[in-house]
């Protein structure tokens, strides 16, 4: 009668726990175990799994990966290899892009040397060679927007033709991007000579 009630619940939870273990659990009824805390729980994760404790070898090993990673990057940038170019220069479409801005003359590659050319002129201290710089400057921004336009409509034509279902977005402003480089400068090389069709 005047036993503790503690030691009364204590065996019938024992005798629930060894029928647990022979029937398989019921998924409404308790697990029998305590939750672990989620720091317990997390060091449990980082334990098992294979990174290694010392946070230096870490670093220095993913410096390591990256460094390879960027020289195998600018390997295929030279050579053109798919495989390990960067993710904006992947792909048939960027190829082609790539190709067909390279197969052509443009205007827009020689806007660098043109442009310190007129500056040069511009900083001279002579009235009419400073007017003179001032017009050759508008006529080659003229004529890069004029060839840069046809540019487009072309590569877009070209783009709608040999890939109909094939994601083309960016494709152009990629070209027109390429097309402000000058040829020996680009990147990824070209692989195509002046006039050779892609």
């Amino acid at each position: 009668m005047f036993r503790s009630r503690a030691k009364e619940e204590k065996v019938p939870t024992d005798k629930v726990t060894a029928d647990l273990s022979k029937h398989p659990r019921d998924p409404q009824s308790p697990k029998g175990r305590p939750t672990p805390k989620r720091s317990e729980a997390q060091t449990q994760r980082r334990r098992a799994s294979s990174a290694p404790t010392d946070r230096k070898a870490a670093t220095k090993r993913q410096r390591e990966a990256r460094r390879a990673d960027l020289a195998r990057q600018r390997e295929a940038l030279a050579s053109g290899d798919e495989r390990y170019l960067p993710v904006r220069d992947k792909g048939p479409v960027r190829r082609f892009v790539r190709d067909f801005v390279d197969s052509r003359f443009c205007i827009a590659e020689y806007f660098l040397p043109l442009a310190v050319v007129i500056l040069i002129l511009s900083v001279i201290q002579v009235q009419n060679i400073q007017s003179i710089s001032l017009l050759l400057w508008m006529g080659v921004i003229i004529l890069i927007v004029i060839d840069s336009i046809g540019l487009s409509i072309r590569l877009k034509k070209q783009l709608r033709e040999r890939f109909p279902d094939t994601p083309k977005r960016g494709a152009v402003a990629y070209g027109l991007m390429r097309t402000l480089q000058m040829r020996r400068l680009r990147l990824p090389k070209p692989q195509v000579k002046r006039g050779e069709r892609p």
